[in-house]
């Protein structure tokens, strides 16, 4: 059937509008079936069995978390028990690395996401108080499209979380002022926004090191966290050459957290891809935590 372009929509029979406009205006998996099963019922219980019936943890308000990104089979279980350990309100800011490099140094999807447990809305209220309060955030669609850092948190929010929406941002590589003024425009849009949210703060931890380095890295790392040191971080991360992907986003979140009254973290876990691979010269590091 011939279609033609009207006032920057493309026409049809409303089955292809539909379709067609759905594809434009959301954003699509990008690691589906490869990081996370792409059938809803397999997701479904796939997340269930990382939480076995019997766990029942004590879910506590919290500021933020720190959760891993890798596939499902590496680091899911201890991202569903650190998601699981908390309540997630309706808004959730996931801040995550841009592994990519492509598109706005710190980069706002606007758009909603199309998911396999159902689309995700962005929250356009806060998205729009957030844009007006920042010269440095950009709404950008090119650092989010095959990103998989923000992506693979979004399942386990939904799932304990039905009525989600989110804030997106995925963060290129900014200066330490930059972290912190981001982290402070968030605090104020939070304020203005009178709502409950929760940082989701997406990192794995060392690369490709024998475990005992991985662990003794991390460690420092780590311990910056646990005390609430963004800015200590931050110099050890770099100084120490730990290959942790997410310490800008980690780095941001410290800020915030600390700026809307933090004073504690709990460890909810740590492991590495090594005790699923079976090779521990070469592991990737995860952790989980909560922040209150």
């Amino acid at each position: 059937m011939d279609r033609q372009v009207q006032n920057g929509l493309l026409k049809g029979t409303d089955q292809e509008v539909h379709y067609l406009a759905e594809e434009e205006i959301m954003r699509q998996p990008a690691v589906a079936d490869r990081f996370y099963p792409g059938s809803p019922n397999t997701l479904e219980h796939t997340i269930s069995g990382f939480l076995p019936a019997e766990y029942e943890p004590d879910k506590k308000s919290a500021i933020a978390v720190v959760s891993p990104h890798a596939g499902y089979v590496y680091s899911g279980e201890l991202a569903a028990k650190t998601l699981a350990s908390v309540k997630i309100p309706k808004t959730v800011i996931i801040i995550g690395p841009n592994h990519h490099g492509a598109g706005s140094p710190i980069a706002l999807s606007a758009k909603s996401w199309s998911m396999p447990f159902g689309s995700v809305p962005v929250d356009t209220d806060f998205s729009t108080l957030l844009l007006a309060n920042s010269s440095q955030i950009k709404p950008d669609e090119i650092a989010h499209n095959s990103e998989h850092s923000l992506e693979v948190q979004i399942p386990f929010l939904q799932y304990f979380q039905k009525e989600l929406s989110i804030v997106p941002l995925a963060v290129s590589d900014i200066s330490l002022s930059a972290c912190r003024e981001v982290a402070e425009v968030l605090v104020q849009t939070i304020k203005q926004s009178g709502k409950s949210v929760l940082f989701v703060a997406s990192t794995d931890m060392s690369h490709y090191e024998s475990r005992e380095s991985a662990e003794r890295k991390d460690g420092l790392a780590l311990r910056c966290i646990k005390e609430l040191e963004p800015e200590k971080l931050y110099y050890t991360v770099r100084d120490n050459n730990i290959s942790m992907c997410g310490v800008l986003p980690v780095t941001i979140t410290l800020f915030a957290a600390k700026i809307l009254g933090a004073t504690s973290t709990k460890l909810v876990g740590y492991t590495d891809s090594g005790y699923v691979s079976g090779d521990s010269n070469q592991v990737v590091g995860y952790a989980g935590l909560s922040i209150s």
